[in-house]
C-alpha cells in the first residue's frame, strides 16, 4: 500500500477535491477527470500519474523563461533566507527598489514611476483609480468615466471586471461599477461594422472620438485596451489604430492605459506591445510574465506627467491614494528581478521573433486544408481561426 500523503489516488479522491474550487470549471465535471500537476521542467509538465505535457500555452502565458530556472529559483532562496516580507505602509526592500527601477527602464517612452502590485487584476484596477486620481488632483475633477472594448479582458475583481467587455465573464454579477463605457474592438476579419480593411479608414478606432464626444469630454478620465485582445481571439489591430487613439487621448486630456499583462515582457516579439506596436501609453499594466510565475507579482509604470501629479509635500495629501499587502513583496521583487534579467540577458524577444515567424509560416500553411481563415497575432502570441 501506498503511504506517499501525495500519492496520485488519494490526490484524485472526488472526496478530498470537493474542498477545492478551481478558475472558470465546473467541479462535479472536473472531480471526475482532474488535472494535477506535480512537476514542471523546461516547456513541460508532468501529473501525477507520471504523464508529460508540451507546456504551449507558458502555464497561461505566464512562464516566460522556462519551468525550473535555476536562476529564479536561487534568487527565491536566497531572498527567503534574508527576509520574507517587508511592510509596505511602511518602507520597501531592496529588491522591490531595484525592480522598480529596472522595469522604467525596459518600458517605453518616459514611464518612469513604478507601483509594484500583486495580480493583474490588481494592476488594471490601479491603473484605472491612478487616472481618476490623477484628473482630480490636475483640475478635472469631473473626469471619471473609462472606456474600454467589447471582447476586452481586464480582469476579474469588480472595478476590472466593470471594465471587461467580455458578457460571458461579466453577466452574472451585474449590475457592475458605473462609469464605464463600451466600444467596439479592433477586428478586421469580423468586422463589428462590416466593413473590410483598408477601405473602413479604421472606424474602429476613429469612433472613439464620436464616443468621448457624445459622453462629454469632461467626464472622461481614461481608455484601456489590450494591445492584443486574448479572450476574443488574439485580435490583432491594424498598424494606424493605435496612433489614432494616442492622438484622440491626446486631443481630449484622456489617458490611455495599455493593459499587457500577457503581451509584456516578450510575447509579441519586443520586450512590450507598445514597443511592437510603436505607441506609447500613458500607464502601462504588466504582470504574468514579470516573475515567469515564480511568484505573484504585478506592475504599472506611468509617465513623468502623471506622476508629477502624485509628488508634493506631506500635508498636500495627493500621494496615491492605493495599496496592497503584498503589493511590493520582497520574495516576488526577487523572482521579478531575476525573471526580467533573464529576458533581457538571452533577448528573448528576439527569440520570439524568430521563432513566431517559423510558427506563423507553418500555420499559414494549413490554408491548403480550406479551414483556416486568419492567423494572427505577433511574435509567439499567435492565433488560427
Amino acid at each position: 500500500m501506498n503511504s506517499d500523503p501525495h500519492s496520485a489516488a488519494r490526490l484524485k479522491d472526488p472526496d478530498l477535491l470537493r474542498h477545492i474550487v478551481l478558475d472558470f470549471q465546473q467541479m462535479s465535471e472536473f472531480v471526475q477527470q482532474p488535472l494535477i500537476m506535480e512537476r514542471a521542467d523546461g516547456v513541460r509538465y508532468w501529473d501525477v500519474d507520471g504523464k508529460c505535457y508540451l507546456d504551449g500555452l507558458s502555464g497561461i502565458f505566464v512562464v516566460t523563461v522556462g519551468h525550473n530556472n535555476r536562476r529564479v529559483i536561487e534568487a527565491i532562496k536566497a531572498q527567503l533566507d534574508r527576509m520574507a516580507f517587508a511592510p509596505p505602509l511602511h518602507g520597501t526592500n531592496p529588491a522591490a527598489v531595484e525592480l522598480a527601477a529596472l522595469i522604467a527602464q525596459i518600458t517605453p517612452g518616459d514611464l518612469n514611476t513604478v507601483k509594484l502590485l500583486d495580480s493583474g487584476s490588481e494592476a488594471t484596477e490601479a491603473a484605472m483609480k491612478l487616472a481618476r486620481q490623477y484628473h482630480r488632483q490636475t483640475g478635472h475633477a469631473g473626469k471619471f468615466k473609462v472606456i474600454s472594448r467589447y471582447h476586452g479582458y481586464h480582469g476579474a475583481t469588480l472595478g476590472a471586471l466593470s471594465a471587461t467587455g467580455t458578457t460571458k465573464r461579466r453577466w452574472m454579477f451585474e449590475p457592475l461599477a458605473p462609469g464605464f463605457i463600451h466600444v467596439q474592438t479592433a477586428h478586421c476579419y469580423r468586422c463589428p461594422y462590416g466593413l473590410s480593411y483598408p477601405g473602413c479608414e479604421v472606424l474602429c478606432a476613429r469612433i472613439v472620438s464620436d464616443v468621448i464626444r457624445m459622453e462629454g469630454p469632461e467626464t472622461v478620465a481614461a481608455l484601456i485596451v489590450e494591445p492584443i485582445g486574448n479572450t476574443g481571439g488574439i485580435i490583432t489591430p491594424p498598424p494606424e489604430y493605435f496612433p489614432i487613439l494616442r492622438q484622440i487621448c491626446d486631443e481630449f486630456n484622456v489617458l490611455l492605459i495599455f493593459d499587457e499583462i500577457i503581451t509584456g515582457f516578450g510575447r509579441t516579439g519586443q520586450m512590450f506591445a507598445a514597443h511592437t506596436f510603436g505607441v506609447g501609453p500613458d500607464i502601462l499594466c504588466m504582470g504574468k510574465g514579470i516573475t515567469s510565475g515564480y511568484a505573484p507579482l504585478s506592475a504599472i509604470a506611468f509617465s513623468d506627467r502623471v506622476a508629477a501629479a502624485f509628488w508634493g509635500p506631506a500635508e498636500a495629501g495627493i500621494e496615491f491614494s492605493h495599496g496592497h499587502t503584498y503589493g511590493g513583496n520582497p520574495v516576488s521583487s526577487a523572482a521579478g528581478l531575476a525573471a526580467v534579467r533573464e529576458v533581457i540577458e538571452r533577448d528573448l524577444p528576439a527569440r520570439a521573433r524568430k521563432l513566431g515567424a517559423y510558427l506563423r509560416e507553418r500555420l499559414e500553411a494549413l490554408a491548403r486544408f480550406g479551414i483556416v481563415g486568419e492567423v494572427r497575432g505577433k511574435g509567439l502570441l499567435l492565433g488560427v481561426e
